[in-house]
């Protein structure tokens, strides 16, 4: 079930989405005006909030030689992945569409990793040809596929080989990568192998090793757990004679959606754990992370419709959905939501089901939500969506896809259109038995 909430909260978040003089801001604009110009539903990107959470997240690395490699799949729009990429961030990439994202967006082909269980001949070839920095193979039939295609175009990938270290992440099952039971990586018991017979491989260069268990960890326990597995088998490879160079150790690292009770481990601390683990390793780390960076940078701004009184509960009905922000639908995710005029903290609070128009009793932001007495026309909030939003939005029930805002300061640009029911129906089109009018 959607976490509940017995009254309006603010946990203390570093972001840049703030009340002034009772209207939240998205930095120094408006949220009110920017739907005024755009329309609702939205979704809107703080620039102060990405660049920040970038820099803290490199800067827990400080002295080591690391490479902070963006997961382009949290959120993937052009605009989010050039702020970060002209900070110096690389892009962890997961299909071929993400990889020409990345490159379109200015990330240099050097600075790019490339994941995933499932990559095709096509995918593997683009991603040789482009001059990627590595591949991170899965299984051992990707590695023989990825020989073939690079011995026939004369080149050589350079890979490394995740493992599944079968730790538990302690996250949501939807969002566990590295039990024994998960599709991620090559048992850790039997990486040693594969590794010493990629190095027999034409077109086939081993340079180290990657592993990622999970997104939205909460408790860096696992995350050491991990390590120390990934260490070992470090030192079983120098000590057989073989090359690793560098280690991907993924990403996950956990942030608050305004649910949290306590302090959620940040950078700071996941940085420690990489300090105590890795300290004798004379090698390149990379990491992956993605929520971390983009989640509390983003909002997506919805108008009430309707309030309904049911026969228990009170509903309000917005104009945004669950193919808008699938999250809470598909994990039973929490996100806060608050009113884009600040309410009087003294004015009563209503329970609501803050809900959307698909017909799917699925489609539900929040249940039993205590917020300020709500009307049609009321702007509303859904706090930390800018990870896992809009790069997950479908258009289903023919709903337009919602536009995405930048904003820098006192400005802000429309980074992707909404893209209109007649955009939808134009990408089809009938077969020729169908063509003519009916008689």
């Amino acid at each position: 079930m959607i976490q509940n909430i017995r009254a309006v909260t603010r946990p203390r978040r570093m972001d840049h989405f703030q009340y002034r003089d009772g209207v939240l801001l998205a930095e120094g604009v408006s949220l009110e005006a920017i739907a005024e110009e755009v329309g609702t539903p939205f979704y809107a990107y703080s620039t102060a909030t990405l660049e920040r959470h970038y820099k803290v997240f490199a800067g827990a690395f400080d002295g080591m030689d690391t490479m902070v490699c963006y997961s382009v799949k949290a959120n993937s729009n052009i605009a989010v992945v050039r702020t970060l990429a002209r900070l110096g961030a690389g892009a962890d990439v997961v299909s071929g569409g993400e990889l020409k994202r990345a490159l379109a967006a200015g990330i240099p082909a050097d600075k790019i990793v490339f994941s995933g269980v499932g990559k095709t001949v096509r995918e593997l070839t683009d991603a040789l040809k482009a001059g990627i920095m590595q591949i991170n193979v899965e299984s051992e039939p990707e590695l023989e596929a990825l020989s073939t295609i690079a011995r026939s175009l004369g080149l050589e990938a350079a890979v490394a080989f995740r493992v599944n270290p079968d730790i538990d992440a302690r996250t949501h099952a939807k969002i566990s990568t590295g039990k024994a039971e998960n599709k991620f990586g090559i048992e850790w018991t039997g990486v040693h192998e594969v590794y010493r017979k990629a190095t027999t491989m034409a077109g086939i260069r081993p340079v180290g090793l990657a592993v990622h268990i999970g997104s939205q960890l909460t408790d860096t326990a696992p995350f050491r757990d991990a390590y120390l597995r990934v260490r070992d088998i470090v030192a079983m490879l120098r000590a057989d004679g073989l090359n690793v160079e560098r280690l991907d150790l993924g990403g996950g690292l956990g942030i608050s959606y305004g649910d949290s009770a306590g302090l959620l481990p940040g950078p700071a601390e996941y940085g420690e754990i990489v300090r105590e683990v890795f300290a004798d390793f004379d090698g390149q780390l990379l990491f992956e992370p993605g929520r971390v960076i983009a989640g509390n940078a983003g909002v997506l701004v919805t108008r009430v419709i309707y309030i309904k009184e049911g026969a228990t509960r009170n509903f309000a009905i917005v104009d945004a959905a669950m193919n808008d922000l699938t999250r809470p639908s598909l994990y039973d995710a929490f996100h806060e939501i608050v009113p884009a005029i600040e309410a009087d903290n003294k004015a009563p609070l209503l329970a609501y089901d803050v809900v959307g128009p698909i017909c799917e009793t699925g489609d539900t932001f929040c249940i039993d939500r205590k917020l300020p007495a709500l009307a049609a026309g009321d702007l509303l909030v859904i706090r930390t969506a800018g990870a896992y939003g809009a790069a997950m939005a479908s258009s289903y029930n023919t709903r337009a896809m919602v536009p995405e805002v930048l904003v820098r300061e006192k400005e802000f640009s429309v980074i992707r259109r909404r893209l209109e029911v007649d955009d939808l129906i134009n990408l089809e089109a009938f077969p020729a038995w169908l063509s003519n009018n009916p008689d």
